[in-house]
């Protein structure tokens, strides 16, 4: 990967962080209290706790948005415990969405021509719009600005497998993996969202650049890398809300620990779910029905 590549790399998960960003802030501020009410109202059942989780994180695109908002609110007395824990659970199922929107979306739609009506609109919405209407617009915004990264990553790795081979890096079996999974739970600390995480390793995978193998055990590191924002949302907070926290500590430990050495035959099962389906069998469809699989499984 020569500097222009780099510096191409570089700028497309830039542009990713900043999409989600806006789009997490704009959707915040539209919803407003809303937020709050919502998950007040919509955790009475076990259920209804998981269902908003899913819905919420897949409109905000950030499970650790979410998952910080719960624990926070679980802090204040706002929900209890138990409602907190469906909650999260339901955040780290809706953030398969990401997985989705990578591989459905990202190759085989013209992601410039969507990206591009959404931000002039967005624009327009945020400069002229007041309150709610403004905030929808950054949304917006921030909607196209997704895409766009996206584009970025996708054409950064084009090509690129053929020239760059990382199949001899690390060994291969049970420390190959290991590794991986430590890539990709590094790279969610450091970015500190698991949706760049999953975009850098489904296009990559795409591009010919992983191995499906590396790229599964990625997807499973980035669920570990979630665990920090919970871990730092703790400081100073209630015993209610610090079990919240270990609740999602938990559940993507164990889901990793369950699943990693099990890759090969979850992978594999992946892949005829994927045929199954009838969805084409490419890395980045194969993946997103991986991380599905391991998200649902480890819930039920």
């Amino acid at each position: 990967m020569d500097l222009g590549s780099l510096l191409n790399f570089a700028g497309g998960i830039g542009l990713f962080l900043l999409g989600m960003r806006l789009m997490s802030d704009g959707l915040k501020v539209a919803a407003g209290p809303a937020l709050r009410g919502l998950l007040a109202t919509a955790t009475r059942s076990s259920w209804r706790g998981v269902g908003s989780g899913v819905l919420i994180t897949s409109l905000v695109q950030s499970s650790s948005a979410v998952i910080f908002a719960t624990i926070g609110f679980v802090n204040a007395g706002l929900l209890n415990l138990g409602q907190a824990v469906w909650v999260i659970f339901g955040a780290n199922v809706g953030t398969t969405l990401t997985s989705w929107i990578v591989a459905l979306v990202g190759f085989n739609i013209d992601l410039q021509a969507l990206a591009m009506p959404a931000i002039a609109a967005g624009m327009g919405l945020w400069i002229l719009g007041k309150g709610r209407r403004s905030a929808l617009g950054q949304a917006l915004v921030g909607f196209g600005i997704f895409f766009l990264g996206l584009d970025v990553l996708k054409d950064s790795f084009a090509g690129l497998g053929d020239t760059f081979e990382i199949d001899g890096w690390v060994r291969d079996g049970a420390v190959g993996i290991a590794v991986f999974a430590l890539v990709g739970a590094v790279l969610t600390v450091l970015m500190q969202s698991s949706s760049a995480t999953l975009a850098v390793t489904l296009t990559a995978a795409a591009g010919g650049v992983l191995p499906l193998t590396a790229a599964a055990a990625m997807v499973i590191g980035a669920k570990v890398g979630t665990t920090s924002t919970a871990l730092f949302a703790v400081f100073g907070a209630t015993p209610a809300a610090k079990r919240a926290a270990a609740s999602h500590v938990a559940f993507n430990l164990v889901t990793a620990l369950v699943a990693l050495p099990a890759l090969p035959w979850i992978l594999a099962g992946s892949q005829w779910l994927a045929d199954a389906l009838g969805f084409a069998s490419q890395p980045a469809t194969i993946l997103a029905v991986f991380h599905t699989m391991t998200a649902w499984w480890a819930w039920c």
